[in-house]
This record gives C-alpha cells, sequence and structure tokens, in this order.
C-alpha cells in the first residue's frame, strides 16, 4: 500500500510539472495574441502552437529527452488513474485564499455549484449521446467506402501541404530579397523636405536691397499734381496715311 501512494505521489508531481509547462506555453501565446498581434506572423504563431501540441503528445524541445503528458500518464509505473476517484474533503461558499492563489484567481471557492464542473470526468449527457450517435453513425459505413474517402482525404490534404510549403518558400525568398534591395530613399532627407515645403523651415531669407534716393540738387520728374500716369503705349498714325484695304 505504501508503494502504491509513492508511485501515486511521483505520478501526480510528474504530471503537475507536465502541466505547469503547458500551462507557461498557453499563456505565453495568449499572450503575444493580445499584446504582439500587429507584428505576430503566420509562422511564429505555427512554431508556438506546435510547443504547445508537442508538450501534450510528442517530445519537448529541451536539452534532454523528458516524458510529456500523455508519455507520463501511460508509463508502466504511472496507476491507473483512472481506477482512483476525487473527493471534496470540505464544501464551502466561503472564499478559500489558498484555492484562489493555487488556481491564479479562476476559483474563489469550491462550493456546491462549482464542483460538478471542476470533478467532472464525463462529458455532458447531451454531448455524450451526440458523440454516440456519431460513433454509431460512422461504425454503419462499410470498411471499403471509408477507406476509399480516407485515401481522397489524404490526398487532398496532401496537395493542400504542398501548395503551403510553396507558397510559404516563395514568401520567405521574397522577404530576404526585399531586405537585401537597396535602399532607395533617406527617410530623414525626406522629412527635412517636408518640412522645408510646408512650413518653411532652415530656409535662408535673402536681403531685400533698399530703393535709391535722389541725390541732393537733382529733381526727380513726375506726374502734375491730381494727374496720374497712364501706362498704355499708344501708336498715332498719320492722317494721310492710306488704307491697305482702300480702293
Amino acid at each position: 500500500m505504501q508503494r502504491e501512494e509513492k508511485q501515486l505521489d511521483a505520478a501526480l508531481e510528474a504530471l503537475l510539472q507536465r502541466i505547469n509547462d503547458l500551462k507557461t506555453s498557453i499563456r505565453t501565446l495568449l499572450f503575444r495574441l493580445e499584446n504582439e498581434y500587429a507584428s505576430l506572423s503566420w509562422p511564429s504563431f505555427l512554431d508556438s502552437y506546435a510547443v504547445i501540441s508537442g508538450q501534450v503528445r510528442f517530445f519537448t524541445y529541451t536539452k534532454y529527452e523528458m516524458n510529456t503528458l500523455l508519455k507520463v500518464m501511460k508509463n508502466d509505473k504511472t496507476p491507473l488513474l483512472r481506477n482512483l476517484i476525487v473527493l471534496p474533503l470540505v464544501l464551502s461558499p466561503d472564499p478559500d485564499e489558498e484555492l484562489k492563489q493555487a488556481t491564479e484567481g479562476r476559483v474563489v471557492a469550491f462550493s456546491h455549484d462549482i464542483t460538478p464542473d471542476m470533478l467532472r470526468t464525463k462529458p455532458d449527457p447531451d454531448v455524450e449521446q451526440r458523440q454516440n450517435q456519431f460513433e454509431q453513425r460512422a461504425s454503419q459505413v462499410p470498411p471499403e467506402t471509408a477507406q476509399k474517402q480516407i485515401n481522397a482525404l489524404n490526398k487532398v490534404v496532401n496537395h493542400v501541404l504542398e501548395q503551403i510549403t510553396h507558397s510559404r518558400e516563395d514568401w520567405e525568398n521574397e522577404a530576404t530579397v526585399r531586405a537585401a534591395a537597396a535602399q532607395t530613399c533617406v527617410m530623414a532627407d525626406t522629412h527635412t523636405l517636408i518640412a522645408a515645403v510646408g512650413l518653411g523651415k532652415n530656409l535662408k531669407t535673402l536681403p531685400i536691397a533698399a530703393p535709391a534716393q535722389p541725390g541732393p540738387g537733382r529733381a526727380q520728374a513726375g506726374p502734375a499734381p491730381g494727374k496720374t500716369t497712364s501706362t498704355i503705349k499708344t501708336t498715332i498714325k498719320a492722317a494721310s496715311q492710306v488704307h491697305p484695304y482702300n480702293r
């Protein structure tokens, strides 16, 4: 009995460690989606999602080959958790600070309302019934028909994967070319030019020459008082000039 308890404690500790790693990865991805959505690229998102998927199913990206969540649960030293039950010791509507801290504020009190949802090991009856209907409908399909549908689906998926791979290579090549292209403008000079044209910034003003004043003893001819100088030039022709069209 003591040996089984030690194995159970070791298994629970290993599961708790893997769950914390998984929770950290999910929290990091959610933080990037909420705060870095403008600069987050699709390949970077897929890498983060692959890390989460790897922590659940495959080996994690660490220096050592560590067991993941499913690996720990399928380990021979892990007792069959399905044979164990979890029973609440105390149910109270009063807030529990330790529970709040352990759940990071998601669960404040272990009350009668929240206990069925927290300790549920099976889906809701409606969901379970629909799942059974889908499984029964799938079992009625003949094996040959099902295999043909699987082959057709695999063909479509492989074609889509090839298209995505080629498109990704083209996008990466285009990004490399754009990054290596020569710069065609200098933003500092552009801003300086806009400031000069729009605001007159850094423009030099030329001095305006003063008009010449008449010297002593010189009289400046001007129009008579009460008369204005005409700027229209006229040509007075002689009256004896013959009109070219006069016959």
